[in-house]
């Protein structure tokens, strides 16, 4: 198989990221996750992908639906559709699945995936970010990586429509 051809495999329903997550833990790998919604992929977003997949054996990445996206930042996003986001990210070496959830928060992925590693980017607390007592509950730890100044996809939208 080519690689390109094993790019849309690494797009997972829920079913199949449990399956595939099971199969990791058997051989005794390690897994992370990140989510977020991955709107327009910028260097901010490849540098926090970098960092929480240096964290792991493997990299689940959560993305935001269009609907939570739309609930979350307003009617005029998301400006990629979420299978054209998913596919962005599934194309990334260093990628192993992408899992695009309804909800709000990715808390039901992550009580499902059960990460060894949590990995958010930005300026939180442990006690802001979703799923983190409940990765730690189960011997995971949670990593907050920062972010590369610079990058946003709200001021990249912003810029667009400024010019």
């Amino acid at each position: 198989m080519r690689q390109a051809d094993a790019i849309p495999q690494k797009i997972l329903t829920f079913p199949e990221v449990l399956y595939r997550v099971t199969q990791w833990r058997v051989t005794g790998r390690k897994i992370a996750f990140t989510n977020g919604v991955f709107d327009i992929l910028h260097s901010g977003h490849i540098f926090s992908l970098s960092q929480a997949a240096r964290e792991a054996d493997y990299l689940i990445v959560g993305v935001n639906s269009d609907a939570s996206v739309k609930r979350l930042k307003g009617e005029s996003r998301p400006v990629n559709d979420q299978d054209s986001r998913a596919l962005m990210l599934a194309s990334l070496l260093i990628v192993d699945a992408v899992v695009i959830f309804e909800e709000d928060t990715p808390l039901q992925l992550i009580n499902l995936v059960i990460p060894d590693v949590l990995v958010k980017g930005g300026d939180y607390t442990i006690e802001q970010i979703v799923g983190a007592k409940e990765v730690m509950a189960n011997g995971g730890r949670v990593v907050i990586n920062p972010v590369l100044e610079g990058f946003s996809t709200t001021n990249i939208i912003s810029r667009i429509r400024n010019d």
